[in-house]
């Protein structure tokens, strides 16, 4: 996509003149579905996947999805609480008293922290600019954060490009934030305010910081709460990802099964036992000493000395970080950490049990619970999308003639068609 795409003020436009041309094509849009000449392409199609998401485009208003009583806690856990000072100090010096805010949400695009000019933050509370506010493309329609996270890029979003009309009167410059160790997207950035702030220098502005905050993670120890020798990634991921201090190792699909199974085995596995729990084959023990003496020699000290097998050094993975969240109650850190199956290409007889274990917890977990917003994020993800079940429980919980209803309504009618009753 061309550069100037996300720049919202083409080039010589005047803002007034565009936020007039806006509104006239998004009553077009909303009445006809046409697309209009004169609307970016990026935000045409955020109007789509809006409208598909059943999002109100008149009274849309962004639910809180993280209670207050919890919200502080997931913050202080959170990497991107390293960014704040340099956000203060690249950001707030200069915009505190402007009329904008900036914030820092997650991958799901929950805000977790907001700071800046008083009177804005007072007033954006009042469309639900708040924290703990979800501004998901599929919660609340076309913003800067929601395409943001949707298209993995920086980009603005100006007055009427926004899909619910009480979002209108602000505009938005958002980009996102990515691990510098692993490349996974941390959350993002956002500046909200006045039409200023769709300005094209923004742009330039929002990346800079972004920039910095990487730095800064990059150089900055883990945090408490991660402190730990190794970090296995498993989840959603073909080939598992390793991490020691600040190093990132991507895995060769062998060694992350064999790394993933010690990591799940208290005890040592002589030969034998662990070839049966990756390898299909009968005669694998050869193999797995073979791929054991790679492994060590790629990884020194990972490993402990000679037979049985066992870790030397402390491994823990995503899955024992959700099935801890699960088992604590905590639904909002198991869904937020669960990034899909393990392993998803895997065939070892020992991933695929436990895949399927994981998934089927964390599943019973969301059934079991009246959480809308756990439930919405199930059926929302593709291992939850034909969920039938999960759906009717979504219907059961939602508001009698609310988008979420509606919503559950029309997916269970379609897994109907498809799979029969």
């Amino acid at each position: 996509m061309d550069r100037s795409a996300w720049a919202a003020w083409p080039s010589g436009s005047d803002p007034r003149t565009l936020e007039r041309d806006l509104h006239l094509a998004r009553e077009v849009f909303l009445t006809t579905g046409a697309p209009t000449p004169g609307v970016r392409r990026l935000v045409l199609e955020s109007w789509r996947r809006s409208l598909e998401s059943g999002v109100d485009p008149e009274r849309s208003v962004p639910r809180s999805d993280i209670a207050a009583a919890d919200l502080a806690g997931y913050r202080r856990e959170h990497r991107l609480s390293l960014a704040i000072p340099v956000i203060r100090r690249l950001l707030l010096d200069g915009l505190g008293s402007d009329g904008m805010v900036v914030a820092l949400g997650d991958t799901r695009g929950r805000l977790l922290w907001i700071e800046g000019d008083r009177v804005a933050r007072a007033a954006l509370e009042g469309i639900g600019f708040a924290e703990g506010s979800n501004w998901a493309e599929n919660a609340t329609g076309t913003s800067a954060p929601g395409i943001a996270l949707a298209l993995d890029h920086e980009v603005q979003v100006f007055g009427a490009e926004h899909f619910a009309a009480p979002i209108q009167p602000w505009s938005c410059t958002a980009a996102p934030v990515h691990d510098p160790l692993t490349g996974r997207t941390l959350g993002l950035l956002d500046i909200t305010g006045g039409p200023s702030v769709a300005a094209p220098h923004m742009l330039a502005l929002i990346r800079a910081t972004v920039a910095a905050i990487e730095a800064e993670l990059w150089a900055a120890p883990l945090p408490a709460a991660q402190a730990r020798e190794a970090d296995l990634r498993v989840l959603g991921r073909r080939r598992a990802g390793l991490r020691r201090g600040h190093e990132w190792t991507d895995l060769s699909a062998r060694h992350g099964e064999i790394l993933l199974v010690l990591s799940e085995t208290p005890e040592p596995l002589g030969a034998a036992e662990l070839a049966a729990a990756v390898y299909l084959e009968d005669t694998a023990e050869v193999t797995v000493r073979a791929e054991i003496s790679r492994l060590r020699r790629g990884m020194p000290g990972l490993l402990g000395d000679g037979g049985p097998y066992r870790l030397r050094t402390s491994v823990r993975s995503d899955v024992a970080q959700v099935r801890d969240a699960v088992r604590a109650g905590d639904l909002t850190a198991a869904l937020a950490a669960y990034g899909g199956p393990v392993l998803p290409a895997s065939v070892a007889p020992a991933v695929e049990d436990l895949r399927a274990d994981l998934t089927n917890e964390i599943r019973a977990a969301v059934l079991a619970s009246a959480d809308l917003a756990a439930l919405d994020h199930w059926t929302s993800d593709p291992f939850g999308r034909d969920d039938w079940e999960a759906w009717a429980r979504l219907r059961d919980l939602a508001p009698t003639g609310s988008a979420t209803r509606l919503r559950a309504d029309l997916r269970l009618a379609t897994l109907d068609l498809e799979y029969g009753p």
